[in-house]
């Protein structure tokens, strides 16, 4: 029997996985579902699963530190909501990694990809030659690797990976939101506000971290605690002191724009 190990530090996020992984494959035994790397780092020495299916971004230790320290035969899959750490993942010897929010036709690829990787050397295989096993695993990899990131980026002066996910929290419940549908971005004192149309979310990043992994052009940062989406700019208005204000579609009130980013819509 094929064993796992899930760790995710959204406990509902771990839950909802190996729900996912029951229904598509019954016979997978999942023997712990861990809560931060520390602990997984632990629990995958002790039992040491034939699996572990690691977020990155996680307390303690990331997925890649995980994935870094373990000895014994267990092979990683990555399940994240950024795009960015992938190259890093595969280098780590990843058998696949997942975007988030995990589909199961997504999730059924990846455990066919599992199962090969799983499954005996075939005698035609082993007659082949180290090297030629060696070059297949690399095209394996880099067709995977392109299947993953959207285009191919150079190794010099490459853009930055842009930010399609947050987890963000609204109440006790925690959600992926995807960032397209974000219409404002507010730091409010230790936390920044996630505005989408039908609800708003906290999350821990700063307003200047996250600057950096958003989209410049569709992003623009308006005031020193606000960051717009242009996507849902409905319009401009000026009041008598020629301040300039912003609406957003789906969103009632005005956003100011400081005098230092007043620039950015004069053609407005």
């Amino acid at each position: 029997m094929t064993t796992a190990l899930i760790a995710d530090d959204e406990s509902h996020l771990a839950r909802s996985l190996r729900d996912h992984l029951a229904r598509l494959w019954p016979a997978l035994q999942v023997l712990h579902l861990a809560r931060n790397g520390v602990e997984a780092a632990e629990r995958i020495a002790e039992l040491q699963p034939d699996l572990a299916f690691l977020d990155i971004q996680m307390p303690g230790l990331t997925g890649l530190e995980v994935a870094q320290g373990i000895e014994g035969p267990t092979r990683v899959v990555f399940v994240t909501a950024y795009d960015e750490y992938a190259v890093q993942a595969f280098e780590h010897e990843a058998i696949d990694y997942v975007l988030k929010p995990v589909s199961d036709a997504r999730l059924q690829r990846t455990l066919e990809r599992v199962q090969r990787a799983l499954a005996p050397p075939s005698a035609a295989a082993g007659g082949a030659g180290a090297g030629a096993g060696e070059g297949a695993e690399e095209a394996r990899l880099l067709a995977a690797l392109q299947r993953l990131l959207p285009a191919a980026r150079p190794a010099a002066g490459a853009a930055p990976a842009r930010l399609r996910w947050v987890r963000a929290s609204s109440g006790e419940l925690t959600h992926q939101v995807a960032v397209d549908a974000v219409l404002f971005f507010r730091a409010d004192d230790k936390y920044t506000c996630v505005h989408t149309a039908t609800a708003e979310h906290l999350i821990r990043t700063p307003i200047a971290e996250l600057a950096a992994t958003l989209d410049p052009e569709q992003f623009v940062q308006v005031h020193r605690s606000t960051i717009v989406n242009l996507a849902f700019l409905a319009g401009t208005r000026r009041d008598e002191a020629s301040r300039l204000f912003l609406r957003l579609r789906g969103h009632g009130a005005e956003l100011p724009v400081s005098r230092a980013y007043v620039h950015l819509f004069k053609a407005m």
